[in-house]
């Protein structure tokens, strides 16, 4: 949860200003992130595990997931440097989601297929492994798709203002938060489901009862 609350307040500081930003501005979006990407392998981390205590056969997708949420994070993070980098170093404001071109395609085209295998392989493990019902495997699906569809964004320009190009703001901002809703609903679910379980082995439940 707090997660995608970070993820929902970091995502409209990239809109609030026109032309370049102020340093604070990029430098505070990408401090917010950093925090987001760390919470973010935390719960990857515990998704894993708990596929794994359900069903071990389904170890290989969820270890998938997880090797594909590292890359989205790893690569995450070299955009940020990069972004980050080109505001420290100039001596005027800049808006880096122009000038810092070797960050397109991390942000872009990289980031929406390796959000896309996370998405498809995280789905399928929760349910397959009985964890989550059939929602959170069709919704993580439909966001897959929605994020390959901007793959090949990076043949449309570099021109921000533009909802579909390599750094425009549907691939790297609108897109790429949408997997934050999907965080939140299976993360709600799993705490649903754990307290489900600790309250059925309660002496006295329903479930010990029928024992």
């Amino acid at each position: 949860m707090a997660f995608t609350v970070l993820q929902v307040i970091e995502v409209p500081l990239y809109f609030v200003h026109d032309g370049a930003p102020p340093d604070s501005n990029v430098l505070t979006r990408i401090m917010l992130s950093l925090v987001v990407l760390v919470l973010l392998l935390g719960f990857v981390t515990g998704l894993r595990e708990l596929v794994r205590q359900a069903d071990p056969v389904c170890g290989w997708v969820a270890d998938l997931a997880h090797g594909a949420a590292l890359a989205y994070i790893a690569v995450t993070f070299v955009a940020h440097s990069l972004q980050a980098g080109e505001v420290i170093a100039a001596n005027e404001p800049v808006n880096p989601t122009i000038t810092a071109e070797g960050s397109y395609l991390l942000y872009g085209s990289i980031g929406r297929i390796l959000t896309a295998v996370f998405l498809v392989a995280a789905g399928y493990a929760a349910v397959r492994s009985g964890l989550l019902s059939q929602w959170a495997a069709r919704s993580a699906y439909v966001i897959a798709l929605i994020n390959l569809a901007f793959v090949p964004s990076l043949y449309f320009g570099n021109d921000t203002g533009q909802f579909f190009s390599a750094n425009g703001w549907g691939t790297t901002a609108t897109i790429a938060s949408l997997y934050a809703y999907w965080v939140l609903a299976v993360g709600i679910a799993l705490l649903r489901h754990r307290n489900a379980h600790h309250y059925a082995g309660q002496p006295g439940s329903t479930s010990e009862n029928r024992r």
